[in-house]
């Protein structure tokens, strides 16, 4: 029986004692009374176990907010003093609240005068070193707007670049960022130095001279006038090709400072390889240039020395001077440029002042450039064929082919005119294949002894794959490799020794003829000799000239043939005119001839003829 029903029975006794009529209604209101009461009471149980439990629970709570609290700032001084920049916070009132190791690292503060309460005035006062910049960078935007940051750096006692970056707040409280930037500083000077300047020899590079010469131009006086002097090393490539890269760079760095002891205080620039370029300002042009081009050519004319052997150099130069060859800097640059080509053109070894006829030539050029390209594409060249006479024989051997063009206005353009230029601007490659595939089918029409000879370019042994063009060149004629012979000049060897001499063994190998032309204008030619075998070598016309007047020329003209037969090479002479020549030349048991006295150039169309005539004596082939 519950509280409820046993509380009922007792009102129920005590009512029926006492005999009472509202005995049930009095029972029923004492029942909800103690309903309430029993309810209230409950609640207030309720309650306060309700109350017992959210006091736990809070007291969790805080609990493990504290704890939260204390990871969160563990963490954050993990954070903050494994930050590779220094950090710090200041107040309004310039007082230190937080910083972390790296900045008292990059200071070189101690945990004590850098510790929170620190003023900022006082920390500055202990750096070592100086503020080198201070300076308002932007304004900071939408929350913190009306602050700003700004860029400090430090310049320490130990040669460290300290740079700081400082947002201050609108309440003038600031947060900084610092960094050591010495090495960065370090990289980017050193980029922007190469950037400017040549890394081989120190000297500045064309983009500098190109700044040095704007800004002497802008700079420059009416009663002055600039110079601009470009030079470049005559033959340097060879030295490369002989010596070695190596070697070249150290007599580069050699040059470049005999002529930096030349040009004094004048800009002096390395362009690239073996070209450079002097600046200078002042008055009396052209004597100053003039003396300035005399004492380069003086102290470039003594010898190099690399280790026990003597190299030899000379120089070509152009000059250009302002206003009178221009005002800006590209023109100057041109112009001297131009002047440089002329002096190349006509020797080397000297230098040459820049006119308006140079221009005028260089315009010329370009038109003669843009009509070989049309050439190529209309076809048209033709090859003419000068004999080649054996003496033993007494017999035509062979034809030399060589390039003629006939041009629609301009009529017959001298070989000595467009060869160079299309070795320059790298049109010889396509001229060259076509000069094989012509001259191949050309021979299949001469009897089967008749060999042809091609001349060929140094530009085809490194723009081209010589040794498929020649194969498909006989391939496409018919014709035997026994009956092709290729020549080259020392050139060849000279500026590309490493790729043309494996070339030559595949040529050779395929049963091709090699021969060096012009063998003797060059002071390597007997060191080739021992590098590869050639089939032939052909004394330049120079040689001949003076054979029968002089006795040295004679000398060295038997000294080659002999040592042609030494080494199993024929030997070929070009450039006979006279009957004279050629009976000396027998009485040496000279190989071949080659020259007017035989004939000069023929078209195609003649070499029958040329064959055809009296074998006995070839002074019959004169007329």
């Amino acid at each position: 029986m519950d509280a409820e029903a046993l509380f009922r029975q007792q009102c129920t006794t005590a009512l029926n004692e006492d005999g009472s009529a509202n005995a049930e209604r009095l029972m029923n209101l004492v029942v909800e009374t103690y309903r309430l009461q029993a309810g209230k009471k409950r609640a207030a149980e309720d309650h306060s176990h309700l109350l017992s439990e959210e006091n736990t629970t809070l007291k969790g709570s805080l609990v493990a907010t504290k704890e939260d609290l204390a990871e969160q700032q563990r963490l954050f001084g993990i954070v903050l003093d494994n930050l590779p920049q220094g950090l710090s916070v200041f107040d309004t009132e310039q007082r230190l609240i937080v910083c972390n190791t790296r900045f008292r690292q990059v200071f070189g503060f101690s945990a004590e005068a850098a510790s929170p309460g620190a003023s900022l005035k006082t920390l500055i006062s202990m750096i070592r070193g100086t503020e080198r910049i201070e300076k308002k960078v932007s304004r900071l935007r939408a929350a913190t707007e009306g602050g700003h940051i700004r860029h400090r750096e430090w310049i320490m006692e130990d040669g460290r670049t300290i740079q700081s970056v400082i947002t201050v707040l609108p309440d003038g409280s600031n947060i900084s960022i610092h960094a050591d930037v010495t090495e960065d500083r370090k990289a980017a000077e050193r980029i922007a130095y190469l950037a400017h300047h040549d890394p081989l020899t120190g000297l500045p590079n064309r983009i500098s001279l190109r700044e040095r010469i704007d800004a002497a131009l802008a700079a420059c006086k009416p009663d002055e006038q600039i110079a601009l002097v470009h030079l470049n090393l005559d033959r340097f490539k060879s030295i490369n090709n002989t010596l070695g890269v190596s070697a070249g760079d150290k007599i580069l760095r050699q040059v470049a400072e005999r002529i930096r002891m030349s040009a004094g205080g004048n800009v002096l620039a390395r362009l690239g390889s073996d070209e450079f370029a002097i600046l200078q300002s002042g008055r009396q042009q052209p004597w100053n240039v003039t003396a300035l081009a005399d004492q380069i050519r003086r102290e470039l004319s003594e010898p190099f020395f690399r280790g026990d052997k003597a190299v030899e150099l000379s120089v070509s130069m152009g000059i250009a001077i302002s206003p009178q060859d221009g005002i800006e800097t590209d023109t100057l640059l041109k112009h001297a440029g131009v002047a440089l080509s002329h002096a190349k053109s006509s020797g080397g070894k000297g230098e040459r002042f820049f006119t308006a006829k140079m221009e005028a030539q260089i315009e010329a050029r370009h038109t003669l450039e843009a009509d070989l390209r049309k050439a190529i594409e209309r076809e048209e060249f033709e090859l003419h064929y000068q004999p080649l006479y054996d003496l033993g024989q007494q017999k035509i051997c062979g034809f030399e082919a060589l390039l003629r063009w006939n041009h629609p206005t301009r009529g017959r353009v001298p070989p000595m005119e467009f060869i160079p230029l299309a070795e320059e601007v790298g049109l010889v490659v396509d001229i060259g294949r076509w000069v094989l595939r012509r001259a191949c089918r050309d021979a299949m029409d001469w009897p089967e002894d008749i060999k042809v000879a091609v001349n060929v370019s140094a530009i085809q042994f490194t723009n081209s794959d010589l040794p498929s063009d020649v194969a498909a060149s006989l391939a496409e004629a018919g014709l035997p490799a026994n009956r092709l012979e290729i020549e080259i000049t020392e050139s060849v060897l000279m500026e590309n020794l490493d790729e043309a001499l494996p070339v030559l063994h595949a040529l050779k190998q395929s049963g091709i003829r090699i021969g060096m032309d012009d063998f003797g204008t060059g002071y390597s030619s007997l060191s080739y000799l021992r590098r590869f075998p050639f089939d032939k070598i052909k004394i330049d016309k120079s040689f001949v000239n003076g054979i029968v007047e002089d006795k040295e020329a004679f000398a060295i003209m038997r000294a080659i043939i002999l040592l042609g037969d030494a080494l199993g090479m024929r030997v070929t002479v070009e450039g006979v005119e006279t009957a004279e020549q050629l009976a000396m030349l027998q009485r040496e048991a000279c190989d071949e001839i080659q020259g007017y006295h035989i004939s000069p150039p023929r078209p195609a169309v003649d070499v029958p003829y040329l064959l055809a005539w009296p074998q006995a004596h070839p002074s019959a082939r004169a007329s």
